[in-house]
């Protein structure tokens, strides 16, 4: 008598007994199945051993053990504790899992299944397969995020296209060098009625649709005036593209880092602000080359650390947005992956009862805190002096879309201690916070953040991992004033999620001739 235990039956908690036919050859499990091949086999091998324990006689056989399971009768605690005492006696070590030949597939431990007569041989070679298996999905999980890490960082050629094409009609077109904004709008500039969006960013493409969403979706676009911050790689690109695509309605300047002239206190601070920065990165870099990480999560934070955004002074000038517009008094910050699907004018004329910033606090998760975004998932509590200065159940704001009170920004110390936890974040080894730019900012804005209405924001549009939950909430996701595709799966990048990648490009003008000769299709 030969057992058989198939997918659908395990599914069903039951076995059945067959011969299987000479010609079923094992199959290879592959890294994409062997997760649900673990499961279904444990679950089929916990339920052979639940009915085999309640066999009425005691065996040692499986030849024995299936007479007796198929006769009937009561269970026995001897098999129970032959059998348990087989299971652990069996305690593979890793090093030594594949001794005495590893089973490789399904079909393979069936075989083995009805051909062992010893218990304890059995319990082996099932220890030694499980063992194996989990290797193999933690192998393909820290590969997966290893590549998704590489396609996410970058710079698809495309859009390197996209640059040089820019940057040779700067040379050529005399629009393209033309003055932005217009010397009849200059004025609009430093004027606090109208409404200022700061955009940070050296991609011109993202920018694009930032600038072109917010225009087509406000109800008053006349009133907006863009000030587009870039590096000087990107001005020239950055500024042609404005240039020759200049937009009636709505203001467009375009400044590059090396037209700033800070005194000397904010240039000291920037630069130690970068070389800080620069100190982690190539830390978490050393280690990553040298350790092996055994846990997904280490391995995560390792990448995250390592993303270009944290090397990026563009990214981290967002501590210094009142150094950058000293005659601004009130702006609204976007990132560059966001798409503005509804007007934003009544941001400006929020109360923020006396805080520095106007931020969402939930996104997409209605009343309560989203997944992974309290100040337990940024901050680490083992630390006393995290520990004794927050609250680890309090739920993060988010990047996106911010209004920022400058003039109130500016009687506080935000700034300052923001950089007083970067240096002690160093000099503690960095082991207050994950990586990333949001948990030293959640420090520093502490106290200084007023909740706004979360149908503001909806954020992890490029996070493979939420957008099932999230496509649960399309609905709220299309009434959302501002989608944040925030995460790896960036809209314009090949693993951007054809879910949610339309609401970023029916923004993208297709049909602009740089666009169209650099083949732009996303």
């Amino acid at each position: 008598m030969k057992f058989y235990v198939s997918a659908k039956d395990a599914r069903k908690g039951s076995v059945k007994t067959t011969v299987p036919a000479d010609t079923v050859a094992a199959r290879r499990i592959s890294s994409r199945t062997v997760l649900v091949l673990g499961i279904v086999f444990l679950l089929s091998f916990v339920r052979v051993a639940v009915l085999v324990l309640e066999s009425s006689a005691v065996c040692s056989t499986f030849d024995c053990v299936g007479s007796t399971f198929f006769g009937g009768g009561d269970a026995d605690l001897k098999l129970r504790d032959e059998l348990t005492r087989a299971l652990i006696e069996a305690k593979v070590i890793d090093g030594n899992a594949n001794e005495g030949g590893a089973i490789m597939s399904f079909n393979e431990l069936v075989k083995v299944l009805a051909s062992k007569q010893d218990l304890k041989a059995f319990a082996f070679k099932t220890k030694a397969m499980l063992l194996r298996m989990e290797r193999e999905v933690q192998s393909a999980r820290k590969q997966e995020s290893l590549y998704w890490h590489i396609a996410s960082h970058g710079v698809p050629q495309s859009l390197h296209c996209l640059c040089l094409k820019l940057a040779e009609e700067y040379a050529v077109n005399a629009i393209a060098r033309s003055r932005l904004p217009l010397p009849e709008h200059v004025s609009r500039l430093v004027d606090p009625t109208f409404h200022h969006i700061v955009l940070l960013t050296d991609n011109v493409l993202a920018a694009s649709v930032v600038v072109t969403s917010t225009v087509e979706n406000s109800a008053n676009p006349e009133r907006l005036v863009f000030h587009v911050v870039t590096d000087k790689k990107t001005f020239t690109p950055m500024h042609t593209w404005f240039a020759i695509n200049s937009i009636n309605s709505a203001v467009v300047e375009v400044r590059g880092l090396h037209h700033y002239d800070w005194s000397k206190e904010v240039n000291a601070g920037v630069k130690d602000m970068q070389e800080t920065n620069n100190l982690i990165w190539k830390h978490y870099y050393s280690n990553y080359k040298q350790k092996e990480l055994d846990h997904s999560e280490d391995h995560n934070r390792y990448l995250e650390a390592l993303r270009p955004s944290s090397l990026s002074l563009l990214n981290h000038l967002r501590i210094y947005i009142p150094e950058l517009f000293p005659d601004l008094n009130k702006v609204v910050l976007l990132d560059d992956d966001v798409v503005v699907q509804h007007d934003l004018s009544s941001l400006w004329e929020l109360d923020l009862n006396g805080k520095v910033s106007g931020s969402v606090f939930k996104s997409w998760c209605e009343n309560s805190c989203c997944p992974g975004n309290k100040y337990v998932n940024f901050l680490n509590f083992s630390h006393p002096i995290i520990s004794s200065n927050f609250d680890g159940d309090k739920c993060a704001w988010l990047f996106g879309v911010d209004i920022f009170d400058l003039e109130a920004w500016r009687k506080s110390d935000i700034t300052k201690t923001y950089h007083q936890w970067l240096k002690l974040n160093v000099q503690s080894g960095l082991t207050l916070w994950n990586p990333g730019m949001l948990p030293a900012a959640l420090i520093a804005f502490e106290g200084q953040v007023h909740p706004i209405d979360t149908s503001w924001l909806v954020t992890d549009l490029g996070y493979r991992h939420r957008s099932e939950e999230i496509g649960n909430s399309i609905e709220r996701v299309e009434t959302a004033a501002v989608v944040h595709f925030n995460g790896p799966a960036k809209p314009w990048l090949e693993i951007g999620l054809p879910e949610v990648r339309s609401l970023w490009t029916r923004y993208v003008n297709f049909s602009d001739k740089f666009i169209s000769k650099c083949r732009i299709i996303v």
